[in-house]
C-alpha cells in the first residue's frame, strides 16, 4: 500500500491502544489473531463498526493459555480505544480520562504508529459476513455488566445443563485450565441472552393441536419475535451472530447454548420458511452459512500457538454426524427442496448450505441414513415434548 492510502487508513480507522501487554499475549480482534512481541501495542487502521477483542495470557513458556476473555465495540471514525494491562487481575482495564486523553493525543499524533499492527483489511469481508447484523444495540443489550465475555464467570450457570460433544470439550477445557481460579470468579454473571421457550404450554389446546405448534416452531418464532425481539427479524439474527462470534472466538460455552436454542428454533419451522418469514430464513440460512464455512477453515492466518490454545474449531470431532444440526438440517432441508413452491434466494442459499456440509463434513442427508437411528436415540434437550397443562396450571 502507498504511504498516503496508508496515512489516511490510520487517520479514518479506529486504534486499538494496548499497555503494557505481556510478551506471548493472544491478541484477537475480529477473525485475526496477534502473538505479542516485545514492542506490541496494539492495532491500527480499524474500519469503523462492530468489532470483538479478546485476549488469552499465557506462562513463561508459552504453551499454556488462559481461558479467552473478550469485549464487543463499535469503534467511531478516528476513535482510539486505550486498555492498560492489570498484571494482578490478568486482564486489560480502563485508565482514569485524564490518563486516557493523553494517550488519545499521542496516538492522533503518531507516536505509536510503528508498535501497531495493521488491521488485515483481506480479512474485513469473512467478518462483515459474521457480524452484519449485530448493532450498538445488539452489543447493549446483551453484553454482560463490565462488558466481559469469558467461560470462568459461567461454570455455574452451565454446570448442569445437557452437553453435546462440543460442550463437553469447553466444559472440560474450563476444569482442567491450571488459569482456571475457580476461588477467584469474574463478577459478571454472563450475557442477556433472550429467553426463548423450547416447548409451547398453552392452555385449553387439544393434545393435536400442541403436537402439531411443538413440531413446526413456527408459533414459538413469530411469539418471540412480537413480545422479545420488537418485531424486528434483524434483531433475532444480530443475537444469533453476537453468540455464535461469542462462542468462536471467545469459548463461550453460553454463547454456544443460546446459538444452539437460536439455530434449533429456526431450523424448526415448516410454515415460516416457506411462506410467512421467507426473507428472514434467506438471510438466516445465508448467516450460518457463513458462520460454519469460516469455523470449518483449516486454513487460517493464526499463529500456531493460537490455533493450540485459543481458538475453538468447528471439525468433525466438534459437529459429529449424530448431532442436532445434522438432524435439524436435514428435515430443512427435505422441507425446501421438495417444496412445489419456494423463494428463489431461499432455495439458492439452502443449497449452498447443503452442499457445504457434504463436503466438508461428508454428513449423508439422504432419507432412512444409517445415522437417523443414532440421533433418535440420543438423550437431546431440544426433541419435541408436548405439555397439556391442566386447569390448576397458570
Amino acid at each position: 500500500m502507498e504511504a498516503e492510502a496508508a496515512l489516511e487508513l490510520v487517520k479514518q480507522g479506529a486504534t486499538l491502544l494496548l499497555l503494557d501487554v505481556p510478551q506471548s499475549t493472544l491478541i484477537g480482534i475480529d477473525t485475526q489473531m496477534y502473538y505479542s512481541g516485545p514492542n506490541f501495542k496494539g492495532v491500527k487502521m480499524i474500519p469503523p463498526g462492530v468489532h470483538f477483542i479478546y485476549y488469552s495470557s499465557s506462562n513463561r513458556e508459552g504453551n499454556e493459555f488462559s481461558p479467552i476473555v473478550g469485549f464487543f465495540v463499535n469503534a467511531s471514525p478516528s476513535e482510539v480505544i486505550v486498555k492498560k494491562w492489570d498484571p494482578k487481575e490478568e486482564r486489560f482495564i480502563k485508565l482514569s480520562e485524564e490518563k486516557e486523553e493523553r494517550y488519545v493525543q499521542a496516538v492522533k499524533k503518531l507516536e505509536f504508529d510503528r508498535q501497531l499492527g495493521p488491521y488485515a483489511l483481506d480479512q474485513y469481508g469473512d467478518w462483515k459476513r459474521l457480524s452484519n447484523f449485530i448493532t450498538k444495540s445488539t452489543i447493549e443489550n446483551l453484553e454482560p455488566i463490565g462488558g466481559e465475555i469469558s467461560v470462568v464467570s459461567e461454570s455455574d450457570m452451565v454446570e448442569n445443563v445437557h452437553k453435546t460433544a462440543i460442550e463437553k470439550v469447553l466444559a472440560e477445557q474450563l476444569k482442567s485450565s491450571k488459569f482456571s481460579k475457580p476461588d477467584q470468579k469474574s463478577p459478571s454473571k454472563g450475557c442477556y441472552y433472550t429467553s426463548i421457550p423450547r416447548v409451547i404450554k398453552l392452555k385449553g389446546a387439544s393434545g393435536q393441536d400442541l403436537t402439531n405448534m411443538n413440531l413446526d416452531k413456527t408459533h414459538i418464532l413469530e411469539t418471540s419475535l412480537t413480545k422479545q425481539y420488537g418485531g424486528s427479524e434483524d434483531s433475532l439474527l444480530g443475537e444469533l451472530q453476537f453468540a455464535f462470534v461469542a462462542f468462536l472466538m471467545g469459548q463461550s460455552l453460553e454463547a454456544f447454548l443460546q446459538w444452539k436454542l437460536l439455530v434449533s428454533l429456526l431450523l424448526g419451522c415448516s410454515e415460516a420458511p416457506l411462506h410467512t418469514r421467507t426473507q428472514l430464513f434467506t438471510k438466516f440460512i445465508k448467516a450460518i452459512y457463513y458462520q460454519l464455512k469460516f469455523g470449518f477453515q483449516k486454513d487460517r492466518k493464526d499463529t500456531g500457538r493460537a490455533e493450540k490454545g485459543a481458538m475453538t474449531s468447528l471439525d468433525k470431532s466438534l459437529l459429529s454426524a449424530d448431532n442436532f444440526l445434522r438432524h435439524l438440517c436435514k428435515e430443512f432441508f427435505s422441507l425446501v427442496l421438495d417444496a412445489p413452491v419456494v423463494d428463489g434466494d431461499l432455495l439458492t442459499w439452502t443449497r449452498k448450505l447443503r452442499e457445504l456440509l457434504e463436503q466438508t463434513l461428508g454428513w449423508d442427508f439422504q432419507q432412512n441414513s444409517a445415522v437417523d437411528g443414532m440421533y433418535l436415540e440420543e438423550d437431546d434437550e431440544f426433541a419435541p415434548v408436548v405439555e397439556i397443562l391442566d386447569d390448576t396450571d397458570h
